[in-house]
């Protein structure tokens, strides 16, 4: 038995709580995976798994091995890192995970450039708006927007995430005008459905004063950020949208900024930020470092989709 092998089938397969897509991941078939794990059962003397139908489940052995044998495995990735980092090429298969429509707009229309840059990067993206376990996924790099939760992921600071107050000149047209916060009482406030309440908070941009708490309503609200994005565009109402969306739309003059003396939030709490996280690791892999680097260059300081 190639015990490495089995080992590393055997933490992925935990992991990804599947043996399918272990072998998918490490590249061989179910059957060998299945195979490994079988010769370290015996090898044990206990057994690892209880297999159902749907999931996998650790026994007691098996979870005191995989706590082991994970961290085994991490010390050997570790001590391979450190040895190549010194005079190697980024290079390997590099798993980053990016929030849709911010992914789709300010990440992925630099790759092209990026694997130009490191030719010996091969680069395995997922956009999607879940919040994914770095760790289990084999995540290499996490772009997250907003607060942080607490974890013992590393995270690097990319990028201020500021929201405006946007509307339409139409729309701006054929309501009153916006001078005080509590004029958006009379107006149609398109709402974002995920954030914790009705209301919209909002301090002096000058700064010296708490923040104060709006209860905004209108005619439609959504979970989604482009759908609320194309609402403002096509005149219903006025939403409150992170810059890095709407800021083309404001130079080219499709929407407009109002109320823009305050700073304008979904909910409170810590500094909202576009970070990128990974995990802790005593020697951080090259291919993670430079795309990290690489992003922030991109985005710059401030980043480009700001409006003046």
């Amino acid at each position: 038995m190639d015990y490495f092998a089995a080992m590393k089938s055997f933490t992925r397969a935990v992991e990804l709580g599947s043996f399918s897509k272990a072998a998918e991941e490490c590249g061989m078939k179910v059957s060998t995976v299945s195979r490994y794990i079988g010769a370290l059962e015996a090898d044990l003397g206990a057994t690892l798994f209880n297999r159902t139908t749907r999931r996998l489940h650790l026994t007691e052995a098996g979870r005191t091995f995989y706590d082991r044998a994970a961290q085994i495995l991490a010390d050997l990735e570790d001590a391979r890192n450190a040895t190549s980092s010194l005079n190697a090429q980024p290079r390997g298969l590099l798993r980053i995970n990016i929030p849709g429509a911010f992914g789709r707009l300010h990440i992925m229309p630099h790759m092209k450039d990026f694997l130009a840059q490191f030719p010996e990067i091969r680069l395995d993206a997922t956009l999607t708006d879940a919040t994914v376990d770095v760790i289990a996924t084999g995540t290499d790099v996490a772009i997250r927007i907003g607060t942080l939760a607490e974890s013992s992921l590393i995270a690097r600071r990319l990028a201020p995430h500021t929201r405006l107050l946007v509307a339409s000149p139409g729309y701006l047209a054929a309501y009153p005008v916006l001078e005080e916060p509590e004029d958006l009482r009379r107006h149609e406030c398109l709402a974002f459905a995920l954030q914790p309440t009705n209301s919209w908070y909002y301090r002096p941009r000058q700064g010296g004063a708490e923040m104060a708490e709006m209860s905004v309503s209108g005619h439609l609200r959504a979970n989604d950020s482009d759908t609320l994005h194309q609402a403002a565009l096509n005149g219903l109402g006025i939403a409150l949208l992170p810059t890095w969306l709407v800021g083309p739309d404001l130079r080219a003059g499709k929407l407009r900024a109002v109320l823009t003396g305050w700073d304008w939030f979904i909910a409170p709490g810590p500094e909202r930020a576009i970070w990128a996280v990974y995990p802790p690791k005593k020697v951080v892999p090259p291919k993670t470092k430079v795309f990290i680097n690489f992003i922030a260059e991109r985005f710059g300081a401030p980043p480009y989709w700001e409006p003046a």
